[in-house]
């Protein structure tokens, strides 16, 4: 006989996956808690495979307005610095982890730290979710998503700019780019949204292809000896294909291509630096 706590946990499962009842006890039993389990459902090819289209659950604008007024600015309109703290308390997910930059891009977020309410009803309502306990499980799935799925990973990473970017400024400054810079390559590169891309248009899954750990301290180290007022726009949008589709020896760049002159410079200061190393 199936508690009610499993129950519950089973019918928050099912409406974050899409999964079975069949699945989803299966992943509950192993995995115990609800996060976890869908974290390992979405990870799992052959669950992902017989699982039907996913499919958002009907949130209610009661309930996530409810949400929205607990955790907002008591003096403002907004959720601010202050309720993001509590509301990360209260999904059980560091502020700097990665899968917040997923949640910004859902949720329409304009800054860092800041929800709008429209945002708010219209991100988790696409999810499927209105309560903590879904909303903290769908966090397992928009992780995965963002690191395997490349699409994905683009949106999220090209409204990434946006959200970092100070109120009436162009660029952003060099240690906020490296600093969002060291949540989202790592997370590509290992969950494959970011594999290379040759020429001919193919992913391979092999890191030694193109784009390595190591060449994201190369970027970091040219990007602080270079110096500068920050990254434009033009440099954060560009890098994202040139990382995909450069060889590991720097070798194929195409100089005469429409490339920032921030990333011709790199590859010349990373051609020296393979030289000498």
């Amino acid at each position: 006989m199936v508690d009610r706590k499993m129950e519950e946990n089973i019918a928050q499962f099912c409406g974050v996956t899409g999964a079975s009842v069949k699945d989803a006890k299966k992943f509950l039993e192993k995995y115990k808690r609800v996060d976890v389990a869908v974290d390992a459902y979405y990870g799992d090819p052959t669950a992902l495979a017989a699982a039907p289209p996913l499919k958002a659950a009907a949130a209610s604008t009661s309930r996530l307005n409810a949400l929205f007024d607990k955790y907002k600015d008591p003096d403002g309109a907004e959720i601010t610095v202050d309720g993001t703290i509590r509301l990360c308390e209260d999904l059980q997910v560091d502020p700097e982890d990665v899968v917040l930059l997923a949640v910004a891009y859902e949720l329409k977020s304009p800054r860092v730290g800041e929800w709008s309410r429209a945002g708010w009803l219209e991100g988790w309502k696409n999810i499927g979710c209105d309560t903590i306990p879904t909303m903290t499980a769908a966090l397992g799935r928009l992780r995965t998503q963002l690191g395997q799925d490349a699409a994905y990973f683009t949106k999220v990473y090209n409204h990434t700019f946006e959200f970092a970017k100070v109120e009436g400024q162009r660029s952003i400054g060099i240690d906020t780019a490296q600093a969002f810079w060291g949540l989202l390559l790592p997370h590509g590169m290992t969950g494959g949204a970011l594999s290379h891309v040759d020429a001919s248009g193919d992913s391979a899954m092999d890191g030694s292809a193109g784009w390595r750990a190591e060449h994201v301290e190369w970027w970091f180290e040219f990007l602080q000896e270079r110096g500068g007022k920050g990254v434009s726009k033009d440099t954060w949008v560009m890098f994202l294909d040139f990382a995909r589709t450069i060889d590991a020896r720097f070798a194929t760049y195409d100089a005469e291509g429409a490339w920032p002159s921030t990333i011709d410079d790199f590859v010349e200061w990373a051609r020296e630096k393979r030289i000498t190393a």
